[in-house]
């Protein structure tokens, strides 16, 4: 068996290659947009990809199963209970796809014995109501699975939110209840020994206490998991909806793509590079800039108007966290990373990437009225300064979470994805200071205040990580 977990730290994403050496067939799983790694993979490992499964419509990000059939002509398939616009095969719950082959030689369809890698589906309703899992053989006569592909239904540490954005109809705890059967009827009898491999990590917006490791097995989960250790449904119900994280708005934009027909993605394609004046036209007709630097290197100078997204963060979580999805972008990065924006980009269905500007550092210099920049402040000067700024406005743009394990004395809390529906709860004209966990976030949250016209913005350097530990020391 060929098994390749790919994880997209950007995005906390899990995808997945699963293939049979001797058949020579493969499957891939809740691929991401971009999806050359994946097709070179297979043809280095002499598999090929005839089907694409999705374990639920994904919220968090546009999957790449369109692109990765037109690429193969691979079939995409969903859980029977699944609506797409475009062809699609219904998977039943408990069938088998089997990739080895029949005793004839022939390819087997499932139905029929055979030696090789085995899939088995099972329905998992609960994060959302198509959900999915995958229990995944080395060979379909084996005593037990090699492991399970648990999609948002079972995480590391966690289990998926009831996902209201893409479950219309649906209520919370009618999600939840179907959670928690589906934990209890399918997955946990799995046996002890097999494998976990989830949809997502740590930072996904899709649970609220995912673990940094990125499988795991079910007597570790069985022992560990917090959700899979609550006495009864009503416990578990309580201690799946309380307290998660705010969806960025762009979830819902993506739950609703992944069903749709749509453009496909040229990953290999740049951006159009644009000259000052292209960049300032698309500007005027409503284009916003997203300045994807560093934020030291943003705070340095920028060009008016900017919101800093840096690339060597959540890049694109980010990103749709504070920009509309129906606005066109212009882009500006360093020299080489255009095509890497624009693509981290489009794997949140965010394609209305117009230019990139050419040559930014060039075009800063000699235009140095056009060049902003930006205040930092590191926790001491935040301090000293604190008590001779009248009328300070604080704003932490953690998750509430974060925030109920401690914050900043007079803080507001607006998380970051909800302060452009939320700026109205601010003073344009108040000196206002923004702090998040370490000091990347804030960077975003303070350049949309400047770009909504808040005259006086800073953020914490290392945020409130820096700070506690500055008050640690003191005491």
């Amino acid at each position: 068996m060929k098994f390749t977990q790919y994880y997209l730290d950007c995005l906390s994403q899990a995808s997945y290659l699963i293939g049979d050496e001797a058949s020579g067939r493969a499957v891939v799983v809740d691929p991401r947009r971009d999806v050359a790694e994946y097709i070179a993979d297979a043809e280095a490992a002499g598999l090929t990809i005839e089907l694409v499964i999705e374990t639920h419509f994904h919220a968090d990000f546009l999957s790449g199963h369109l692109e990765l059939a037109a690429a193969t002509g691979a079939e995409i398939a969903y859980s029977s209970v699944a609506s797409t616009e475009f062809a699609s095969r219904a998977l039943e719950d408990g069938e088998r796809i089997s990739l080895g082959r029949a005793s004839d030689g022939a390819p087997s369809d499932g139905s029929q014995g055979s030696k090789g890698v085995a899939l088995d589906i099972l329905h998992t309703p609960g994060h959302t109501p198509e959900s999915i899992s995958i229990v995944v053989w080395e060979d379909g006569d084996d005593a037990e699975p090699y492991g399970v592909l648990t999609g948002d239904t079972l995480f590391i540490g966690d289990v998926g939110r009831p996902d209201l954005l893409s479950s219309v109809g649906v209520s919370r705890d009618e999600l939840a209840e179907s959670l928690y059967d589906s934990l209890h009827d399918k997955l946990l009898p799995l046996p002890d020994a097999t494998r976990v491999f989830p949809a997502h990590g740590a930072g996904s917006a899709c649970g609220k206490n995912l673990s940094t490791e990125t499988s795991s097995t079910m007597a570790e989960q069985r022992r560990s998991n917090y959700a899979l250790l609550a006495p009864d449904k009503a416990t578990f119900i309580d201690l799946v909806t309380e307290g998660q994280p705010p969806a960025p708005d762009y979830f819902l934009y993506d739950a609703v793509l992944n069903r749709s027909e749509r453009d496909l993605l040229d990953e290999h394609a740049a951006p159009t590079p644009l000259d000052l004046a292209a960049f300032d036209r698309a500007v005027a007709t409503g284009a916003m800039i997203i300045d994807g630097r560093d934020p030291d290197a943003f705070a340095s100078g920028h060009l008016d108007g900017s919101i800093n997204v840096g690339l060597n963060g959540r890049y694109a979580e980010f990103a749709g966290s504070v920009v509309p999805s129906d606005v066109d972008i212009v882009l500006v990065v360093e020299t080489g990373f255009e095509t890497e924006a624009k693509n981290r980009l489009a794997r949140i269905g965010f394609d209305r990437v117009v230019g990139c500007l050419a040559d930014p550092i060039a075009v800063m210099v000699d235009n140095p009225a056009r060049v902003r920049r930006a205040s930092r402040m590191t926790a001491s000067e935040f301090d000293a300064r604190r008590a001779d700024i009248d009328g300070l406005q604080l704003v932490d743009i953690r998750n509430p979470g974060e925030v109920a394990l401690g914050t900043i004395d007079g803080a507001a809390a607006i998380p970051v994805g909800q302060l452009p529906g939320r700026i109205g709860e601010l003073d344009p004209t108040a000196p206002t200071v923004v702090f998040c966990a370490g000091g990347y976030r804030s960077s975003v949250g303070a350049s949309v205040l400047r770009q909504a016209g808040f005259d006086d913005v800073s953020d914490i350097l290392g945020g409130h990580a820096a700070w506690t530990e500055l008050h640690a020391a003191a005491s």
